[in-house]
């Protein structure tokens, strides 16, 4: 990795820290060389402070370090893509990034999908007499309890099995995707979410 440090007067390029995780920004710092250089060898990041103008390793007074995973460099060589694991909040402030936004993994729509599943088991905590007949299918299997939702996935991991061994591509994604969406049903019931089956996931790994 040659990194062009020259293009700035003052010796710096942009170092954008990313959560080798959950790939969320974390904050943007800038290093020289010799922070560049600090980083390696300590696996802490480090930057050089405008402000202090000095080395100045994240987490030097509050232990919030930022632990080095990888480093990559941008198509120009004059910008560096940092992915860390972070200990704690990274913003001074307190907040998960310096963008005030919380550090939790999302999985795109599945989040989203999440995010409705919840919003239709609180539907179901709520009086039911208050409801309209025409409520949604999940607002329904909250209603039956978790033995019917675990039901469902049993269900449907049958016929994702039987599927799975036929050749129609096409109904064994549909009944993927309905397995899916069940289980996460079924982890909302439990008060779990995707992210927790991945910890476990990942700390098996």
């Amino acid at each position: 990795m040659k990194i062009d440090f020259s293009k700035n007067p003052d010796g710096l390029v942009p170092a954008i820290i990313q959560d080798a995780n959950t790939k969320n920004v974390l904050m943007l710092g800038y290093m020289n060389e010799e922070a560049l250089k600090t980083t390696k060898e300590t696996q802490k990041v480090t930057f050089f402070s405008r402000s202090k103008q000095r080395l100045w390793t994240k987490g030097e007074e509050s232990g919030n370090y930022l632990n080095l995973v990888d480093i990559k460099m941008d198509c120009d060589a004059d910008t560096l893509l940092v992915l860390a694991r972070p200990e704690g909040p990274t913003c001074h402030k307190g907040t998960d990034t310096c963008w005030g936004e919380s550090n939790e993994q999302t999985f795109g729509f599945l989040s989203q999908l999440e995010g409705i599943i919840e919003e239709r088991r609180l539907e179901s905590e709520r009086d039911s007499s208050s409801r309209r007949n025409d409520q949604s299918y999940v607002v329904s299997l909250f209603d039956k309890g978790i033995n019917k939702i675990a039901q469902k996935v049993g269900e449907e991991a049958v016929e994702t099995v039987i599927e799975a061994k036929d050749t129609n591509d096409e109904l064994f994604l549909n009944e993927s995707a309905d397995l899916l969406f069940h289980l996460l049903i079924l982890l909302k019931a439990k008060g779990f979410g995707l992210n927790d089956v991945v910890k476990v996931l990942q700390s098996r790994h």
